[in-house]
């Protein structure tokens, strides 16, 4: 999703600088799994690379200073629009892909969340964000692997 425009926090870097540093060391995310029995697990659509075009668990990198569970807030909200309670750690995903690939070296965090006012919230979901109840094509090998071993889907 297209990040909303926002003052950047205190030591935002630059995007050269995100990349040169990103290239060389292990970078923590969050990742944002929100999933019912009756709708699946929520995607969305990546629009910016590596990957664009590909359906991928919502996430993004933890910022200096802060606080995991307000890195997941703040990720749902930008990500996929939504105000998230923030539930039980489900697990880690490290993505070998990515540096095999010459790319960065992302670790996240897989936080379960549900929408803060319910069902109804996840009904309002933006452009490019889906729930599937079978994984589809595309979907990063590593999140394929981690949704179908934690949480029982399809691959």
């Amino acid at each position: 999703m297209t990040a909303p425009d926002f003052d950047p926090p205190p030591g935002w870097l630059a995007k050269a600088d995100y990349d040169a540093i990103y290239s060389r060391v292990p970078r923590l995310c969050i990742e944002v799994v929100m999933a019912t029995p009756s709708r699946g697990v929520l995607l969305a659509l990546r629009d910016i690379p590596p990957n664009e075009g590909a359906w991928h668990i919502p996430g993004g990198t933890v910022l200096f200073g802060e606080s995991l569970i307000d890195a997941v807030a703040r990720v749902a909200r930008m990500e996929i629009g939504l105000e998230v309670q923030v539930g039980e750690l489900l697990g880690t995903i490290e993505y070998p892909s990515h540096y095999t690939n010459g790319l960065d070296s992302p670790v996240g965090l897989a936080y379960a969340c549900q929408p803060s006012d319910g069902d109804r919230a996840a009904l309002e979901l933006p452009d490019g964000c889906r729930f599937f109840t079978e994984l589809p094509d595309g979907l990063y090998a590593e999140q394929r692997e981690f949704l179908s071993q934690r949480l029982g889907y399809l691959l």
